[in-house]
């Protein structure tokens, strides 16, 4: 069976970060543009009257560029607007009953910050993990420490599915993260707050990575 992860680069949002000349739907076409394949909205403090109409323009550009579209932990809105999957989180529903009610067609990503967590999340039926803090990082503070490169190595090897590393994530890191097994990177600021997001995600969709399909 071919791995449904076809993609190297998962980009998070943070309306936020956005840089001053941009909206978060303008930055999310530019990084698009730039060779983006997958996104997850992540506005945890939206309203559902905020965040529907927000998925739904997001799903009209993923499928504009043949890109994915996850939704941060909400089965309702992934079905209503036809995502391609769900991203679930320390404190969202288990992994095997998410599976249980989306079906086998739906991609589950799972954040994960111990090989612990690796390992239930693949047991409960994940299609792939993100993995971190690898790097200090202000919008991961809460989870601690950043883990580190020796943490993330092992944490690959203790993977069975493609794993992302999360957390710090910058162009100047990305070989190294690479080099310590990971599938791919998971990013938010290295794109959403760049005034050029078409460039910095040409940057990484085109930097040295694993071939995961």
């Amino acid at each position: 069976m071919p791995n449904p992860i076809d993609f190297n680069l998962y980009l998070i949002t943070d309306r936020k970060q956005v840089a001053a000349k941009h909206t978060l739907l303008s930055a999310i076409e530019s990084a698009l543009q730039g060779g983006v394949k997958a996104v997850q909205l992540r506005e945890k403090d939206l309203s559902d009257s905020e965040l529907l109409p927000l998925a739904q323009e997001l799903r009209r550009l993923t499928r504009q560029y043949d890109a994915r579209l996850l939704i941060n932990d909400r089965i309702d809105v992934v079905l209503a607007v036809n995502a391609d999957g769900i991203h679930l989180g320390g404190h969202s529903l288990p992994t095997n009953v998410v599976r249980q009610r989306l079906g086998p067609d739906f991609l589950i990503g799972v954040s994960t910050h111990s090989n612990t967590d690796i390992i239930l999340a693949s047991e409960q039926g994940a299609d792939f993990v993100t993995f971190g803090p690898v790097y200090a990082t202000p919008s991961k503070a809460a989870y601690g420490s950043p883990q580190g490169l020796d943490a993330l190595a092992k944490a690959c090897r203790v993977s069975s599915l493609p794993l992302f590393a999360l957390g710090g994530v910058t162009p100047s890191r990305a070989s190294e993260i690479y080099r310590s097994g990971a599938s791919g990177l998971a990013l938010i600021a290295a794109i959403i707050a760049s005034p050029d997001p078409r460039t910095s995600a040409e940057y990484f969709t085109t930097c040295s990575c694993p071939d995961i399909q």
